[in-house]
């Protein structure tokens, strides 16, 4: 991946030359965190656009497009989900989401850069209330880590009925997310009954990523399934996978639970509309099971 500014634009370069681009007012933020570059955009008409290391995180007006698929199909297919663990998700959304659930007693977010926390708190209208208690310590049903998700997993003890992560694509530094050993980590925090859910990429620009992660996946969760989803500033359609541990069925949603939650883009109602795939990339997929 590569990124171009443009003259009044943001252009974030994808392989074969794909490009996804905002026309943009002005920079109104960057610095070199500990991990990463950090950019905040205002763009012509989708808000505030974060920026990692040039490749683009969200956009304000849209960023439920995918923070709501992320979050609310595995959320809504737990009997019970009470304990959660996001990591990552540094802006906020993720957290804002999973706590709209009113089974939800305790959510974790481990985030590794506490720049992007607190950036996002200062520039985006995202989460900034929840970020604000998180930060002072003041929101009861969630606790702010900020540390490595990866040897979070490792040594806790804790267990979780659902984690999320919401991490950056999987290419590069986070490719340790998408890993065999990462995966069992995970299964192992997970209770009797979990769910496991992360994004994995452009389905038609990281094709050999989503299959990479899925084959891994597969070696670990008792089953697994994939989906996708168009997400608002990303080369849609972008990927996401659900590693199961247990008889919990993915293809099935508490449609009960999910009358309070007002969705704008994920509709629990057509949920089997999640698990439509290009079919040359789902025979990839099925070529080997």
């Amino acid at each position: 991946m590569g990124f171009s500014r443009e003259e009044n634009a943001f252009i974030e370069w994808y392989p074969l030359g794909y490009g996804v681009g905002f026309k943009v007012k002005r920079r109104l933020f960057e610095t070199q965190t500990d991990y990463q570059r950090l950019e905040i955009y205002e763009t012509e008409g989708f808000g505030k656009l974060l920026v990692l290391d040039g490749t683009v995180q969200l956009v304000e007006v849209g960023e439920a497009s995918y923070h709501e698929p992320l979050v609310h199909p595995v959320m809504l297919a737990h009997p019970n989900p009470r304990r959660v663990l996001v990591i990552g998700g540094g802006d906020g959304g993720t957290l804002r989401e999973v706590l709209r659930h009113n089974t939800v007693e305790k959510a974790v977010m481990v985030e590794i850069d506490e720049g992007v926390v607190e950036a996002s708190y200062l520039y985006l209208d995202v989460a900034k209330d929840l970020l604000d208690r998180l930060i002072k310590k003041e929101e009861p049903r969630a606790e702010l880590i900020i540390g490595d998700g990866v040897k979070y997993l490792r040594g806790s003890e804790e267990k979780f009925d659902v984690i999320i992560v919401d991490s950056t694509d999987p290419v590069g530094p986070a490719k340790l997310l998408f890993s065999e050993e990462f995966y069992r980590d995970a299964y192992e925090r997970l209770n009797e009954r979990g769910l496991y859910i992360t994004q994995a990429g452009s389905v038609y620009l990281f094709t050999n990523e989503l299959l990479d992660a899925y084959r891994n996946m597969k070696k670990v969760f008792d089953r697994v399934y994939y989906f996708s989803f168009p997400v608002i500033g990303y080369a849609s359609p972008w990927s996401f996978l659900v590693g199961v541990k247990g008889d919990i069925d993915f293809t099935k949603v508490d449609l009960e639970r999910a009358k309070g939650l007002d969705l704008q883009y994920y509709d629990p109602e057509r949920h089997e509309t999640l698990f439509q795939m290009p079919r040359y990339v789902r025979k990839l997929l099925e070529e080997k099971e």
